[in-house]
């Protein structure tokens, strides 16, 4: 059995944080354990992940959860201007396509 430790996230140099060897963002397992979901069924969600690195995210955002939580507004405050401008920018064609996907059995116009 090794000692050696395991970095289940990394910071990336635009500031993102990603686990380890993967293309999954730590918001993205955040926002699933926020929901309730279980490291295990976290795992199903992404097929890059094994349990072990989803419990080592979950471990490396509670130790570090005021910075993570900071960087998680600032996400969601970006989130929602690009939101914002794309409707500025793009409102018609946004609304044909609702439009179409409303016209659409069993599609959901409120995304």
């Amino acid at each position: 059995m090794s000692d050696t430790a395991v970095e289940y996230v990394q910071q990336l140099a635009d500031g993102s944080w990603r686990i380890s060897d993967t293309r999954v963002s730590l918001d993205s397992v955040v926002h699933a354990y926020w929901d309730g979901k279980s490291p295990e069924a976290i795992a199903e969600e992404f097929p890059t992940l094994c349990p072990e690195y989803v419990y080592g995210a979950i471990a490396f955002y509670l130790r570090h959860k005021r910075e993570i939580d900071v960087y998680l507004s600032q996400q969601s405050s970006q989130w929602e201007q690009l939101q914002r401008l794309s409707e500025t920018q793009h409102g018609p064609l946004l609304d044909r396509i609702r439009a179409h996907r409303g016209a659409r059995p069993g599609n959901d116009v409120t995304r």
